[in-house]
């Protein structure tokens, strides 16, 4: 994951609750980037770090993510008072995904025609990661001449929320998938795992788990220290891998009860 300076502010993304921006950064190319100083904190950006690692192992369409360092005084000009204070709190290492311009949300009916096999990756890579946000009422995946680009993970991963007990909760079903925008596309699930869960290696997942910042971690007082905080991480997703995989079959299940009824939201991206 490359390390990146963002040196100018130059738009918010007005969507979500964490006030991302557009960033450019110091080569000159622009990140969609989620700030430490947002209300989330700083484990929003591990689910998104993590999870971008793990998708770019698993080859599934994340635009490519870095770490975004905004110096002190970054942004001083923006006029808003509420990004102002976001800023001054993200002074160190953020999160970014390079920004991909003229995207339109994934829209369940126009878009009927995503690849199966596709569809079906990506459910299993939210029902291996708990992503709870990647519903028709909130789609999280954006269109961009013809190619499907997954975004937005910082709510994945919440059992880190709560660490006591974590152990005993690697198996835990994850009900939400049956509002997964993509389950009633997806094909065989099953296949899907086949496919894919041989590519997360333990050394996948140590790479994976190594591109967190340290600046990141540290904050729960049940790890002696940094890395085994982040140990723990590998630990969570190697036994969620390895284990009975309940979580896969609950989206298997699901899927063979037919489309539920939702209200669409319509995501804002103004480009």
């Amino acid at each position: 994951m490359r390390q990146l300076t963002g040196v100018r502010y130059v738009k918010p993304l007005r969507e979500g609750g964490s006030l991302p921006a557009i960033v450019e950064t110091d080569g000159g190319e622009l990140f969609a980037v989620k700030f430490l100083g947002a209300g989330q904190g700083q484990r929003a950006l591990v689910a998104e770090a993590l999870a971008a690692a793990l998708a770019v192992e698993l080859n599934l369409p994340a635009a490519e993510p870095a770490i975004v360092r905004l110096d002190e005084g970054f942004g001083r000009s923006e006029p808003h008072p509420e990004i102002q204070d976001i800023l001054r709190k993200s002074h160190g290492e953020n999160f970014g995904l390079a920004f991909i311009s003229a995207a339109l949300p994934f829209d369940p009916v126009v878009n009927r025609d995503i690849d199966p096999e596709l569809a079906a990756n990506i459910v299993w890579f939210d029902a291996l990661i708990t992503n709870i946000d990647r519903t028709p009422r909130n789609v999280n995946l954006l269109v961009s001449n013809g190619q499907i680009w997954m975004i937005d993970h910082g709510a994945a991963l919440y059992f880190h929320h709560r660490w006591e007990g974590w152990q005993e909760r690697v198996q835990s079903r994850f009900p939400q998938i049956k509002d997964h925008v993509l389950l009633h596309l997806a094909g065989d699930l099953r296949a899907a795992d086949t496919r894919l869960r041989p590519l997360l290696t333990g050394e996948a997942l140590a790479l994976a788990v190594e591109q967190i910042p340290a600046s990141w971690l540290g904050d729960e007082e049940l790890f002696a220290d940094i890395e085994s905080h982040r140990q723990a991480y590998a630990d969570y997703l190697s036994a969620r891998l390895n284990g009975p995989r309940e979580w896969l079959e609950e989206a298997v299940q699901a899927q063979s009860l037919g489309p539920q009824k939702h209200v669409t939201r319509v995501t804002r991206r103004v480009v």
